[in-house]
């Protein structure tokens, strides 16, 4: 009796004269769904639109990844615990976007993370991203204290879902206050759905879950029906303003169910 083979997904090479990324059935136990490829706006632009993001590994070729499950939050769904919401009413943090997006992603590539030896931000990720910062698609949101940048974090808008990357801070609170900003402006703008990618215990606090990448899949070919918001975005909340907004989509949903 011939023995049987079970074939288990594989990442795929990427040519980069002649980039086409896989089918997600592709990816490994990991998420690796291909290696290779470069980190040119195109190259992004095409791995985002397919829900595929880059997670570069120090002595590896570049890795895409699509993992199952996905870590996403609904914007009208985040959940502001007690210290936060006191943190924000006393703020006198300025939130801004898109004023200094090369500062903030080098404060991410230089934020110390746990179990971490060093970063995943490389310099020529930093270049990709500002590339395209550059056509309107990578957006910096920015925490400044008289004047000072003090926290921040980045992503990548297409159709009506942003894919959040990374954050950092140098003062306590800084970045959770810019994200909660954030959400309330997505809120206002309809947007579906924030990718955060893989599970963080600080992100599952404000009410990030798991879904299966099939579900994610489906969300994000809704969400291309939606027209890029191509920046750059500006603000037109405060963090308290900002705290009502989601305060009122919170109460909403509670009377939906």
């Amino acid at each position: 009796m011939p023995e049987t083979r079970y074939s288990s997904p594989m990442p795929v090479f990427l040519d980069e004269t002649n980039i086409l990324f896989p089918d997600h059935s592709h990816a490994d136990e990991h998420g690796i769904l291909a290696v290779g490829a470069n980190l040119e706006p195109d190259t992004l632009l095409a791995a985002y639109y397919n829900g595929i993001f880059p997670w570069p590994h120090p002595g590896l070729p570049l890795l895409w990844f699509s993992p199952d499950p996905r870590f996403v939050m609904r914007p009208q769904d985040i959940l502001i615990n007690r210290s936060l919401i006191k943190a924000i009413k006393n703020s006198s943090l300025q939130i801004k976007a898109d004023c200094n997006f090369y500062r903030v992603m080098k404060g991410c590539q230089k934020s110390l993370r746990a179990e971490q030896d060093g970063t995943w931000i490389t310099n020529e990720l930093i270049e990709g991203y500002c590339d395209l910062h550059g056509l309107g698609y990578a957006h910096s949101i920015e925490a400044y204290q008289d004047g000072r940048l003090v926290g921040g974090l980045y992503g990548v808008s297409i159709g009506s879902l942003f894919f959040g990357e990374s954050m950092f801070f140098l003062q306590s609170n800084a970045s959770k206050i810019a994200f909660a900003t954030l959400v309330a402006h997505l809120i206002t703008w309809n947007f579906s759905l924030i990718d955060c990618q893989s599970h963080t215990q600080h992100l599952e606090k404000f009410g990030a879950q798991p879904i299966k990448r099939n579900d994610f899949l489906y969300e994000l070919e809704k969400s291309h029906q939606h027209p890029t918001m191509q920046g750059p975005w500006r603000f037109t909340m405060t963090p308290q303003q900002a705290l009502e907004t989601i305060k009122k989509a919170s109460s909403l949903r509670k009377n939906r169910r």
